[in-house]
C-alpha cells in the first residue's frame, strides 16, 4: 500500500512566517502609522505627492521589518562586527572623498549615492551589544572604556560632516547599550552634573557668549547660531529664530482641541517650514490641539513601554541590550524632534517617527522595529 501525503496549503506554509509577533507593538505602530498619514495627507496634501509617498514608504517599512524580523538574533549578533566595520570604512570614504551639499559632506557616490551615517544607527547599538555579549560576566572598566572608544569613532566622523542629529541619535544609541549593559551610577551621575552646571552657565552667560565676534571652540559658527536662537529666537525673528516662532505660534494656537482636520492657518499659509518633515509636530499641533498630541504620545508611549518589556523578556545578553538600546532610541527621537520644535532643544534636523516625511529614515525605522520584533518572537526559545 502506498501512504498519500497532502501537500500543505499556501496558509500552512506562510503561518509559520507571522508566528511570534507581539500584538502590542503591532497596535503601538499601527496607531502610530495612521495618526502620521493623517497628519501628512493635511499637511502635505498641497505639497506635491508627499501623502502618496508617506504611504509608499510606510509599506516599505514594514516589508523591512517583516524580513528582518524572520532573523533570528544570533545571526544578528554574526552581522554586527562586518556591518559596523564596514559602516565606519564609508564614513572614512566620505570624509577624504564624500559629496558636499549646502556646506555639509555626508553623502558618497558607491554606484548610487548613499548616506552612510544612516547605517551607524543600527550597526553602533549591534556592535557595542555584541562586544558586551563576549564580554558577559567579566566586565571590567577597560571593556567600558574600549566600549566608549567604538562609540566615539563613528559619532566624531558624523559630527564633522557636520551633522549633529544623526550624530546625536548614533551617540544615544550607544549610550543605551553602555547604560544597560551595568555602568556604574557613580560615572552616571557626575556625567549629568556637569552637564547641568554648563547648561544652567551657558543660559546665564547668553548675552556674553552670543555677540557676534565670539568664536566657540567646540561648535561651528552655524551650530554657535543655532544653540544662541534657541536661548532668545526674537533676537532675529524673520531670520535665524523664524523656525522656532513660528513653530510655538502654530503649536500655541491649536489649543486644546486643535483648529481641526485640514484648517490648520500657520500650516496653509506657509508659516512653519519644513511643515512635513522636521516641524512636521508644529502642523500637527496646530489642527489637532492638545488632545491630539496626547494621543500621539500615548502611541510613544505604548511603543517605549513595549519595547522595554520585550528587552526585559529577552533571553540573551545581547538581544536585552540590543532591544533596550532600539527602545529608547525612540524616545531620543521623539524627545529632540518635539523639544525643538517646542524650543527647548537646537533645531538639529531630527524626524518624528511615522509622523515624518522621509524614505531613508522609514526605512531605518522598520529595520530597526523588525529587530525587536526578532527579539520578541525569540523569547519563547531557549537561544543563547
Amino acid at each position: 500500500m502506498s501512504a498519500v501525503f497532502s501537500k500543505p496549503s499556501l496558509l500552512q506554509r506562510v503561518k509559520p512566517l507571522f508566528q511570534g509577533f507581539d500584538l502590542p507593538l503591532l497596535l503601538a505602530m499601527g496607531w502610530l502609522m495612521g495618526l502620521g498619514l493623517m497628519c501628512m495627507y493635511s499637511a502635505g496634501y498641497d505639497h506635491g505627492t508627499r501623502f502618496v509617498d508617506h504611504a509608499r514608504n510606510m509599506v516599505l517599512a514594514m516589508g523591512v521589518l517583516f524580513v528582518t524580523a524572520q532573523v533570528p538574533p544570533q545571526r544578528l549578533m554574526q552581522l554586527a562586527l562586518p556591518l559596523y566595520a564596514v559602516g565606519v570604512t564609508l564614513l572614512v570614504a566620505v570624509a577624504l572623498f564624500g559629496i558636499s551639499k549646502k556646506g555639509a559632506t555626508r553623502w558618497l557616490n558607491v554606484g548610487v549615492v548613499i548616506q552612510p551615517s544612516e547605517m551607524l544607527k543600527i550597526a553602533v547599538p549591534l556592535m557595542l551589544a555584541w562586544w558586551f555579549q563576549k564580554r558577559e560576566g567579566q566586565l571590567r572598566l577597560p571593556d567600558f572604556v574600549a566600549a566608549f572608544v567604538l562609540l566615539v569613532v563613528p559619532v566624531g566622523l558624523i559630527a564633522k560632516q557636520p551633522d549633529l542629529g544623526t550624530s546625536l541619535l548614533v551617540l544615544g544609541a550607544g549610550l543605551y547599550v553602555i547604560f544597560f549593559a551595568g555602568l556604574s551610577w557613580k560615572l552616571i551621575i557626575p556625567a549629568l552634573v556637569l552637564a547641568g552646571a554648563g547648561i544652567t552657565a551657558l543660559v546665564f552667560s547668553e548675552d556674553q557668549i552670543c555677540q557676534p565676534d565670539v568664536k566657540w571652540v567646540v561648535l561651528k559658527d552655524y551650530q554657535k547660531d543655532r544653540v544662541c536662537t534657541l536661548l532668545d529666537p526674537t533676537k532675529d525673528p524673520l531670520g535665524k529664530g523664524f523656525h522656532i516662532i513660528q513653530g510655538e505660534i502654530a503649536i500655541g494656537s491649536g489649543g486644546v482641541t486643535g483648529k481641526g482636520f485640514m484648517k490648520g492657518t500657520q500650516t496653509h499659509l506657509e508659516f512653519i517650514p519644513e511643515r512635513t518633515t522636521d516641524f512636521i509636530f508644529a502642523a500637527y499641533g496646530e489642527e489637532f490641539g492638545l488632545i491630539g498630541a496626547l494621543a500621539l504620545l500615548l502611541g510613544f508611549t505604548a511603543l517605549i513601554l513595549r519595547g522595554l518589556v520585550i528587552a526585559h523578556e529577552a533571553p540573551t545578553l545581547f538581544s536585552r541590550l540590543l532591544a533596550g538600546a532600539i527602545t529608547l532610541s525612540f524616545f531620543t527621537y521623539v524627545f529632540v524632534n518635539m523639544g525643538m520644535v517646542t524650543g527647548i532643544l537646537p533645531v538639529v534636523g531630527v524626524p518624528l517617527p511615522f509622523i515624518s516625511y522621509g524614505g531613508t529614515a522609514m526605512v531605518t525605522l522598520g529595520l530597526s522595529l523588525g529587530m525587536l520584533m526578532s527579539i520578541a518572537k525569540s523569547r519563547g526559545g531557549t537561544q543563547r
